[in-house]
Protein backbone atom coordinates (compact mmCIF):
# COMPACT_ATOMS: atom_id res chain seq x y z
CA UNK A 1 0.00 0.00 0.00
CA UNK A 2 2.92 1.99 1.17
CA UNK A 3 4.59 2.09 -2.82
CA UNK A 4 1.28 3.05 -4.17
CA UNK A 5 0.53 5.84 -2.05
CA UNK A 6 4.18 6.87 -3.01
CA UNK A 7 4.01 6.31 -6.70
CA UNK A 8 0.30 8.45 -6.73
CA UNK A 9 2.28 11.33 -4.44
CA UNK A 10 5.34 11.02 -6.97
CA UNK A 11 2.48 11.33 -9.61
CA UNK A 12 0.89 14.44 -8.14
CA UNK A 13 4.06 16.40 -7.69
CA UNK A 14 5.30 15.58 -11.31
CA UNK A 15 1.64 16.65 -12.42
CA UNK A 16 2.05 20.20 -10.36
CA UNK A 17 5.32 20.32 -11.37
CA UNK A 18 4.65 20.41 -15.04
CA UNK A 19 1.41 22.42 -14.49
CA UNK A 20 3.25 25.23 -13.09
CA UNK A 21 5.65 25.22 -15.86
CA UNK A 22 3.12 25.48 -18.56
CA UNK A 23 1.56 28.79 -16.87
CA UNK A 24 5.00 30.15 -16.06
CA UNK A 25 6.27 29.81 -19.71
CA UNK A 26 4.44 32.59 -20.92
CA UNK A 27 4.39 34.81 -18.40
CA UNK A 28 8.31 34.65 -18.41
CA UNK A 29 8.23 34.53 -21.90
CA UNK A 30 6.35 38.09 -21.82
CA UNK A 31 8.36 39.51 -19.14
CA UNK A 32 12.03 38.89 -21.08
CA UNK A 33 10.78 40.49 -24.01
CA UNK A 34 10.00 43.41 -22.09
CA UNK A 35 13.04 43.77 -20.11
CA UNK A 36 15.37 44.53 -23.30
CA UNK A 37 14.35 48.43 -23.91
CA UNK A 38 16.32 48.30 -27.60
CA UNK A 39 14.09 45.96 -29.18
CA UNK A 40 11.64 48.94 -29.73
CA UNK A 41 12.60 52.33 -30.12
CA UNK A 42 10.86 54.86 -27.90
CA UNK A 43 8.57 56.98 -30.04
CA UNK A 44 9.01 61.07 -30.58
CA UNK A 45 6.26 61.85 -28.14
CA UNK A 46 7.64 58.96 -25.59
CA UNK A 47 11.00 60.84 -25.18
CA UNK A 48 9.61 64.16 -25.12
CA UNK A 49 7.39 62.99 -22.33
CA UNK A 50 11.07 61.56 -20.37
CA UNK A 51 12.66 64.44 -20.91
CA UNK A 52 9.58 67.01 -19.43
CA UNK A 53 9.45 64.58 -16.77
CA UNK A 54 13.13 65.09 -15.65
CA UNK A 55 13.19 68.98 -16.43
CA UNK A 56 9.84 68.87 -13.75
CA UNK A 57 11.95 67.03 -10.98
CA UNK A 58 10.88 68.62 -7.60
CA UNK A 59 6.97 69.99 -8.90
CA UNK A 60 3.97 68.06 -7.40
CA UNK A 61 0.47 68.39 -8.15
CA UNK A 62 -1.12 71.18 -10.28
CA UNK A 63 2.34 72.69 -10.96
CA UNK A 64 3.64 69.43 -12.06
CA UNK A 65 0.33 69.07 -14.23
CA UNK A 66 1.08 72.58 -15.60
CA UNK A 67 4.44 71.88 -16.25
CA UNK A 68 3.98 69.55 -18.17
CA UNK A 69 1.04 70.50 -20.01
CA UNK A 70 3.32 73.47 -20.80
CA UNK A 71 6.49 71.24 -21.95
CA UNK A 72 4.55 69.22 -24.16
CA UNK A 73 2.80 71.24 -26.15
CA UNK A 74 6.28 73.37 -26.86
CA UNK A 75 7.34 73.05 -30.17
CA UNK A 76 10.95 71.80 -31.11
CA UNK A 77 13.35 74.70 -31.65
CA UNK A 78 14.56 75.18 -35.24
CA UNK A 79 18.32 74.48 -35.95
CA UNK A 80 18.76 78.11 -36.01
CA UNK A 81 16.94 78.60 -32.45
CA UNK A 82 19.03 75.61 -31.64
CA UNK A 83 22.42 77.23 -32.93
CA UNK A 84 21.68 80.48 -31.24
CA UNK A 85 20.75 78.67 -27.67
CA UNK A 86 24.17 76.49 -27.52
CA UNK A 87 26.40 79.33 -28.67
CA UNK A 88 25.10 81.76 -25.75
CA UNK A 89 25.60 78.37 -23.38
CA UNK A 90 28.77 77.59 -24.50
CA UNK A 91 30.24 81.43 -24.03
CA UNK A 92 33.39 81.55 -22.41
CA UNK A 93 34.42 78.49 -24.14
CA UNK A 94 37.37 79.34 -26.78
CA UNK A 95 38.36 77.07 -30.14
CA UNK A 96 38.11 73.59 -30.11
CA UNK A 97 36.36 73.37 -26.64
CA UNK A 98 34.05 75.25 -27.78
CA UNK A 99 33.12 73.92 -31.29
CA UNK A 100 33.04 70.30 -29.46
CA UNK A 101 30.52 72.02 -26.89
CA UNK A 102 28.62 73.29 -29.62
CA UNK A 103 28.73 70.23 -31.59
CA UNK A 104 27.45 67.51 -28.85
CA UNK A 105 24.79 70.73 -27.88
CA UNK A 106 23.16 70.88 -31.01
CA UNK A 107 23.20 66.62 -31.44
CA UNK A 108 21.51 66.22 -28.03
CA UNK A 109 18.76 68.91 -29.14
Amino acid sequence: MKRYLAKGVKRGLMAGALFSAMLAGPVLAQTAGTADPAAKPKTAQQTKMAECNVEAKGKKGDEYKGFMSQCLKAKPMTSQERMASCSKQGAGRKGDDYKNFVSTCMKAG
